[in-house]
């Protein structure tokens, strides 16, 4: 079981453990001096989230208008953050003998050390697995701003 969610036209799913909420977008304030797929930070119930725009940080951009865009919250040790995806579908549940080692279609290679498979589904596409904890490892996720 995991969340669906849509980027770059494709379906995808976060493994269930890994997504702590998902929020409608909320207002935010922007930062200076950060790189461009930093969104700001959002007062969520009296927490700062800050927010990736996960599309721009693999290459890309958003495609979805703003009202329709989603965050999925992520919440591991002491790191808190929003990443900001085109749509959210919820849970998802797959049976266990439709995953596959292989994904189909990826577009952007900046995806690849993120995606762990995916799910073979009758006369649809596949929902690849895209862990948000390993883009929140990741050292570039940290060096947010522009200056070094």
């Amino acid at each position: 079981s995991g969340i669906g969610f849509q980027l770059f036209g494709q379906r995808f799913v976060a493994p269930l453990a890994e997504v702590t909420e998902m929020l409608d977008l909320p207002h935010s304030t922007q930062l200076p001096g950060v790189q461009p797929w930093v969104r700001g930070v959002a007062n969520v119930r009296g927490r700062l989230l800050p927010l990736t725009d996960l599309a721009a940080f693999l290459g890309g951009k958003l495609e979805a208008p703003r009202k329709q865009r989603r965050v999925l919250v992520i919440e591991t040790g002491d790191i808190f953050s929003g990443l900001v995806v085109d749509a959210v579908w919820g849970i998802q549940h797959f049976p266990v003998d439709t995953y596959v080692p292989e994904m189909v279609g990826i577009e952007y290679q900046a995806m690849i050390p993120y995606l762990q498979g995916s799910f073979r589904t009758e006369g649809s596409a596949d929902w690849i697995v895209l862990s948000p904890w390993s883009v929140l490892r990741d050292e570039k996720f940290f060096q947010a701003s522009l200056t070094g």
